[in-house]
């Protein structure tokens, strides 16, 4: 019997459905699909008497392993890299440490983003106190006057323009 981090022993060699995987990963078909595509879940077994998919209890593991690096916003390649770690235990642990440092590095580097583009849009609100019609509205003609390379640069969620 193989432990599991749910709490259970299972046999390595017992098989579940795509639907119980999907229950106790809170991932979506598409989702498990995806990460069997791009690499980061092996392929599930087939079942010879209906084709249907079969997982083993590493595939969930592996899931709420993905799904829990996704939640904190990594890449597929730095989830990639998560998994080759964790597939060598008596590896160095400095790569993973250099990696998650880097991501804190881009996280605290968005939350500046995000503090600038709270700024704009609390200035922004300040325009109109009161409501008018659209022709006196504070906000549209906040929105003319605002310099475009600030708003650009800071929308970085809304995606880049221009390649800048």
């Amino acid at each position: 019997m193989a432990s599991s981090t749910f709490g259970k022993s299972f046999s390595p060699w017992v098989t579940v459905s795509t639907r119980w995987i999907k229950l106790n990963s809170n991932a979506c078909t598409s989702a498990i699909r995806y990460y069997e595509r791009e690499g980061l879940m092996p392929q599930a077994q087939r079942n010879l008497m209906n084709n249907y998919r079969e997982y083993g209890m590493a595939h969930l593991e592996r899931l709420v392993f993905i799904r829990r690096c996704r939640a904190l916003e990594m890449t597929q390649d730095e989830i990639r890299e998560l998994l080759q770690a964790k597939a060598d235990p008596n590896a160095s642990c400095a790569s993973i440490n250099d990696l998650i440092d880097q991501h804190l590095s881009h996280v605290k580097a968005r939350i500046r983003e995000l503090q600038s583009l709270k700024k704009q849009l609390s200035e922004l609100r300040s325009q109109c106190h009161e409501v008018h019609d659209n022709e006196s509205c504070g906000i549209l003609k906040g929105l003319q006057q605002l310099n475009g390379g600030e708003a650009i640069q800071s929308a970085s969620h809304v995606g880049k323009v221009c390649g800048k």
